[in-house]
């Protein structure tokens, strides 16, 4: 075959057949086809999209380009969840340890912050020694021995999404529905799952603004599930305002501890609970999501799902202590104080995500180090009453400059009501 024509078949809206696609990614990966080539026809999809058959077999060639996890011996439900990202999104460490604690199978692949949304794998970086790296058979040891683990994509799994979406940064092709979908789902097949949550974020903190384009992308995940025999659920949920009262890196860790506690904020902990209890339900460890949810709470408040997070805390080389220290957040504070008496009448989550880019959460370049000890504290929500001189936003961080800079961003973030506003719904769909 030659890429050229492969690529002028695509251009012209030609569907590909599999071995074409098969053979494009193989050699992609063998570095007989440059960078240039590939980027043409990530362009060609962007334009062009992909049919059902063409998007199955893409997916097939990535997860054919690494190593494949395989859990059948263990003889338990395989499941994970995925987000599509969002301000203050921790539930990937609360639903990990509180579905192994009913011995399902969780073996997440997360990634790293992606604009102004934080990364998983960024968050659990900032507990001391973790190791977010693992080479495919210790992390298959891990999963052996204890249930559950949380580690970055390395090149032994899907190599072929990890070079795609390099090229896809760079020209202009991320918001491509079957790129997207290809992306998310190789992973996820990858991991051998038998069943699977998606929490797709709708609102002004979301990839996704609208309803509408969160469903098209929702009904396409799950299509794309079933047809490789995986369970999907899907979650439409509000990310019109953070989710919790912390968002930042180690500051979302600990709350997600206290989640796991049972005292966290109520938004995260209904999330958490409500996407762990399809998993239940499709499991058949629950008839109903209203028992699967039951159990969730109890093995909250029996302390088995946080014995589980520490479990897998330890086999990954981090440091509790470092989580449980009184020393976790900056001393560097900053307050934003609110100037009338109202309601909150709306919340510019977006601007909160690169207000923590600001004050080094993300990354605005490749070097920029990350300050772990950073973040911000909501103290409201849309609908909630606010007083002359309460306290908004409270930022914290190692840099007096960005928290500053940052401060100035957070100031039309928010709007305020005199007549009263009704309360937002967390799980819209």
């Amino acid at each position: 075959m030659i890429p050229a024509e492969l690529i002028e078949k695509k251009r012209d809206g030609i569907e590909l057949t599999t071995g074409e696609i098969d053979w494009f990614i193989h050699n992609v990966m063998n570095e007989k086809i440059d960078d240039c080539q590939l980027s043409a026809l990530l362009m060609s999809i962007y334009f062009n999209g992909l049919s059902n058959a063409e998007t199955k077999s893409l997916i097939d060639s990535m997860v054919k380009s690494g190593k494949m996890f395989n859990f059948k011996h263990l003889e338990r439900y395989v499941a994970d969840k995925h987000s599509t990202g969002g301000i203050g999104d921790k539930i990937s460490f609360i639903l990990a340890p509180l579905l192994s604690s009913f011995d399902i199978i969780v073996p997440m692949i997360a990634g790293r912050s992606l604009a102004y949304t934080g990364g998983t794998i960024d968050k659990l970086e900032s507990i001391n020694k973790f190791q977010t790296q693992k080479d495919f058979d210790s992390f298959n040891k891990q999963i052996d021995q204890i249930g559950c683990g949380i580690i970055s994509q390395s090149s032994e799994i899907c190599p072929a999404d990890k070079k795609l979406y390099s090229i896809r940064d760079l020209t202009g092709t991320i918001p491509s529905f079957p790129l997207i979908c290809s992306s998310i789902m190789s992973k996820k097949i990858a991991e051998g799952l038998d069943g699977l949550v998606m929490d797709v974020k709708v609102g002004n903190g979301a990839f996704m603004k609208t309803f509408h384009d969160a469903k098209k992308l929702g009904v396409e995940l799950k299509k794309i599930g079933n047809s490789f025999d995986i369970d999907v659920n899907i979650t439409y949920s509000n990310m019109s305002q953070p989710l919790g009262k912390y968002a930042g890196l180690k500051c979302e860790i600990i709350e997600a501890v206290d989640c796991l506690k049972g005292n966290g904020p109520d938004d995260v902990t209904q999330l958490s609970i409500d996407l762990c209890a399809d998993i239940l339900v499709q499991s058949g460890m629950s008839k109903n999501k209203s028992k699967a949810k039951t159990s969730l709470i109890k093995n909250i408040e029996n302390g088995k799902a946080l014995e589980k997070f520490e479990e897998m805390i330890t086999a990954q080389g981090g440091d509790l202590n470092d989580i449980y220290s009184k020393n976790n957040f900056a001393r560097n504070h900053l307050k934003i104080k609110s100037k009338e008496t109202g309601y909150i009448k709306s919340i510019n989550t977006e601007k909160i995500g690169w207000a923590l880019v600001e004050i080094g959460c993300g990354k605005k370049v490749i070097n920029d180090v990350l300050d772990y000890s950073a973040g911000i504290k909501s103290h409201y929500k849309v609908g909630d009453k606010i007083c002359r001189g309460d306290t908004v936003y409270e930022l914290f961080g190692f840099n007096e400059t960005k928290l500053t800079n940052a401060k100035k961003m957070l100031t039309k973030t928010f709007t305020i009501s005199e007549q009263e506003i009704k309360k937002e719904k967390l799980i819209i769909e």
